[in-house]
C-alpha cells in the first residue's frame, strides 16, 4: 500500500489513498500500520476514497468529491476527526485532487467545509457544537465534572484546577457509560488567561494524543460556559501546540497548521 504520513498540532495520521475503494481495511491492518513500533504509528489512519462510492456517505457526493474514512488507531470507525480533516485536506491539495480555496470534505459527521490559507494553516467548519448537559470524569480517583459536547462525536470537556500537566493519563479516565454508551473523548483543560486554555485529552480508541482538533472546540464550548459567554475566539495549547477555535451564533471553526512529512510503501 502506499501511504503519506501527515499530522496537525503532533496529532498524527497515516494517510491511504485509495481513490476507488479498492482497499479492505479490518480493524487488525489498522491498529498494525498505526503501531509505533511495528507498523509506520499514527493516531489513526485516512482512508482517502471518492465519495460516490461509499455507500454510508454517497448522499454527500453532491458537496464533497472526497470522503474521509477515519479509523483510530485501535482500528474502530469514528465519525469525524478535526485535525484529520485538516491534514486530509492538505494531502488533496497537495496530491491534486482538490484546488487551493474552500471546499467540502465528507465525513461519518456529515460535510465539512475546509479552507486553506497561504501561510499553510487550514481552517475546517467544523459545524455547531451540541451541549447536551453535565457529567463526570474520574482521572486517578479524582472525579471532574464537564460539559457533554457532540461535535459529530461525543466528548466531556471538563475544565479542572488542579494543573493538567500533573495528570495521569496512561489510563482511560472512567466515565459514565450511561451518558456515552459508545465512548467518549475526554478533555482536562485549565482555563490561563483570557479566551486561552491549557488541554490534555484522552481519546477513545487512541489513547492519550498530542492533540485532538473536535476536542479543542469543544474545551473551548466548555471554557466560553464557565465565562457566561458562548461567541468569540479561544487559543488552545495542545502537547502539540497551540490551535484557534471561533464560536459564532451560527457554528464553530478549527484552525491551525497540518504538515505531510513523509511518503512510501507499507507492505504488513
Amino acid at each position: 500500500m502506499h501511504f503519506v504520513k501527515g499530522h496537525g498540532t503532533e496529532n498524527d495520521f497515516v494517510i491511504l489513498p485509495d481513490p476507488e475503494g479498492e482497499l479492505e481495511l479490518p480493524g487488525a491492518l489498522v491498529a498494525a500500520i498505526c503501531d509505533r513500533r511495528a507498523g509506520i504509528g499514527g493516531d489513526g489512519v485516512l482512508h482517502v476514497v471518492r465519495t460516490k462510492l461509499s455507500p454510508e456517505v454517497a448522499g454527500q457526493a453532491g458537496e464533497a468529491e472526497w470522503f474521509m474514512d477515519y479509523r483510530n488507531a485501535d482500528g474502530s470507525v469514528a465519525e469525524m476527526c478535526g485535525n484529520g480533516v485538516r491534514v486530509f485536506a492538505r494531502y488533496l491539495v497537495d496530491a491534486g485532487l482538490a484546488e487551493a480555496g474552500e471546499f467540502g470534505v465528507a465525513t461519518r459527521g456529515g460535510v465539512k467545509r475546509v479552507r486553506l490559507a497561504a501561510t499553510g494553516d487550514v481552517t475546517v467548519d467544523m459545524g455547531p457544537p451540541r451541549v447536551l448537559g453535565e457529567s463526570r470524569a474520574t482521572v486517578s480517583g479524582r472525579e471532574y465534572g464537564g460539559l457533554r459536547v457532540d461535535m459529530g462525536n461525543p466528548h466531556l470537556a471538563c475544565v479542572i484546577g488542579d494543573p493538567v500537566a500533573g495528570l495521569d493519563l496512561t489510563r482511560p479516565p472512567a466515565f459514565d457509560p450511561a451518558d456515552f454508551p459508545q465512548g467518549v473523548n475526554v478533555e482536562l483543560l485549565n482555563a490561563v488567561g483570557p479566551r486561552r486554555v491549557v488541554m490534555r485529552v484522552f481519546e477513545r480508541g487512541s489513547g492519550e494524543t498530542r492533540s485532538c482538533g473536535t476536542g479543542a472546540v469543544a474545551s473551548a464550548v466548555a471554557a466560553a460556559h464557565l465565562a457566561g459567554e458562548s461567541t468569540g475566539s479561544w487559543e488552545v495549547e495542545i502537547l502539540g501546540g497551540t490551535v484557534t477555535v471561533t464560536l459564532d451564533e451560527r457554528t464553530s471553526y478549527l484552525a491551525g497548521p497540518a504538515v505531510l512529512v513523509a511518503s512510501g510503501e507499507i507492505t504488513l
